[in-house]
């Protein structure tokens, strides 16, 4: 008999240390890393660099340096880069890594198609003051229209959207008439790529940020470029061909840069190829 009992508290105590195991488990592979997701996820979107405000830019084009004030007191600084004769104005919403130290040199392979070229900083990068949401991006994404539209007609205006940048893009694009759109490496919305990287959990009900480019860009009435790698690590090619497929007529352009990472399109012979039958030859209207 006193061999049944400690043979049954034995197997108890096995149950119960067997029980904080699976708990233990539980917390290390969901809990902890939704815990995580929620508190860090500014961290993860968003990588910004920081300026101090008397920093000097230096690049071989000619530029002018603006801040624009947002309604709830954030400033935003802002390069323009400036051609002799110029076709019209890219307004460029750039990725989410670094400041206009180092997006003020991507964009001169538009500025050297013969386009000025207006490229801000988002709030907490460079030196941009104001708190991040997604609906303080998308309002600041308006105010840069808004002066874009002081200093050019909307019919010489193209949107363009690199990577995060495309979020603002594609929702600036749809609430204004810029003659075109052309998105760099965009993504379906922000909870196809969460799943993506963290499949085993409710990412959709956790994430701050949607970034729904599914939705918004069907507010767009202007013609649509998307260019996709084939390797892109980051924003996996079938993301940004769901966005391509939602659009609903035969008027816009998905290209295909075949061995095509993140970062690296301006490498390949075909992403000029195709920039430069959209930028030199005036491809402007649908």
């Amino acid at each position: 008999m006193k061999d049944l009992v400690l043979n049954m508290t034995m197997q108890r105590k096995k149950g119960k240390s067997r029980l904080k195991w699976i708990l233990l488990g539980i917390f290390t592979v969901v809990l902890l890393p939704m815990g995580l997701l929620q508190l860090l996820q500014e961290k993860f979107i968003f990588l910004p660099t920081d300026l101090d405000l008397d920093y000097q830019y230096e690049f071989r084009q000619n530029y002018d340096e603006l801040f624009l004030n947002a309604a709830d007191g954030a400033q935003l600084n802002a390069l323009h880069f400036q051609t002799e004769a110029p076709q019209g104005l890219v307004i460029y919403f750039h990725g989410n890594a670094g400041d206009l130290s180092r997006w003020g040199d991507i964009v001169q392979d538009v500025v050297a198609r013969n386009w000025d070229v207006l490229v801000m900083d988002y709030r907490t990068y460079g030196k941009s003051t104001g708190e991040l949401s997604e609906a303080a991006l998308y309002s600041d994404a308006q105010l840069f229209y808004d002066y874009a539209k002081t200093i050019q007609s909307e019919d010489k205006i193209i949107v363009y959207g690199r990577s995060l940048g495309c979020a603002m893009a594609t929702k600036v694009a749809g609430q204004n008439n810029p003659s075109q759109l052309i998105l760099e490496t965009p993504f379906y919305n922000l909870y196809d790529i969460a799943k993506q990287r963290f499949p085993f959990l409710p990412t959709e009900s956790m994430l701050n940020y949607k970034f729904e480019n599914n939705k918004n860009i069907a507010a767009v009435r202007c013609r649509i470029t998307i260019f996709q790698g084939t390797e892109d690590q980051v924003v996996p090619y079938d993301s940004a061909k769901k966005l391509y497929d939602a659009l609903e007529d035969d008027n816009h352009q998905f290209i295909t840069i075949r061995g095509g990472a993140h970062n690296n399109l301006v490498e390949f012979n075909t992403f000029h190829k195709e920039l430069d039958n959209l930028l030199l030859a005036k491809k402007t209207a649908p």
